[in-house]
């Protein structure tokens, strides 16, 4: 993927606040995104049960399960990630700023579909049967397929700079600069993200597993299963 250009990024997290603003006039819309999200959580937890159980893989399966499929807030991130854009590559390396666009591209894209998922609920009840309902009522393989593709690319980002030695210790050194200027959240994100997939030593077999079951998951959903 192409570097984003900083317009490009504050446009996704306009797309988010879009979204928020959306439910947060429609109280009851906003609670059953936030069950949506929740289900999906303890679902990923569900598919990927095994690996949250492996030595090897179970810090990254939380953090793909806290970061990137929980029904946290994320507001604080997102609003770091809008106040830091217009100098984002002079205070992160550029392997870290294509890490930080490929997270809001996704994150745009995953609040935008569980919206419209949501809008096809009836109630914040979601139930295996009501989910895959919405699913297919919301449609949009192209921007499943491509919700997938963006989920590996941060892991794979993620996994790419953990080969560069010099980049954990100008993260370190980053720590006191990002906090001072209000980016601790962000800082956090690079930080836990680089030593969980270092720990890892190695994300080939961890993303090809999750790219295989997600796929399989989107097919059987689409088909009625």
């Amino acid at each position: 993927m192409d570097p984003l250009p900083a317009e490009s990024l504050l446009n996704e997290l306009r797309a988010v606040d879009a979204e928020r603003a959306r439910r947060a006039a429609d109280p009851a819309l906003a609670g059953r995104v936030h069950a949506l999200k929740a289900y999906q959580q303890q679902r990923f937890a569900q598919t990927y049960a095994d690996l949250l159980a492996h030595p090897r893989y179970e810090a990254a399966a939380h953090f793909f399960l806290d970061e990137l499929y929980g029904p946290g807030d994320y507001r604080q991130r997102d609003a770091q990630f809008a106040r830091v854009i217009p100098t984002l590559t002079r205070l992160f390396p550029a392997e870290v700023v294509d890490t930080v666009a490929r997270l809001a591209r996704l994150h745009a894209l995953s609040e935008r579909l569980d919206t419209r998922m949501a809008e096809q609920l009836p109630s914040p009840g979601v139930t295996p049967d009501g989910y895959a309902a919405a699913w297919r009522a919301c449609g949009e393989p192209a921007a499943r397929q491509q919700q997938i593709d963006l989920t590996l690319a941060v892991g794979g980002s993620l996994d790419r700079l953990t080969r560069k030695p010099l980049l954990r210790q100008a993260l370190k050194l980053m720590r006191g600069p990002a906090q001072a200027a209000g980016l601790g959240a962000l800082q956090h994100f690079l930080e836990s993200g680089f030593d969980t997939f270092k720990a890892m030593r190695g994300a080939g077999e961890f993303l090809a597993t999750v790219k295989q079951r997600e796929e399989a998951l989107a097919r059987t959903l689409f088909d009625g299963g």
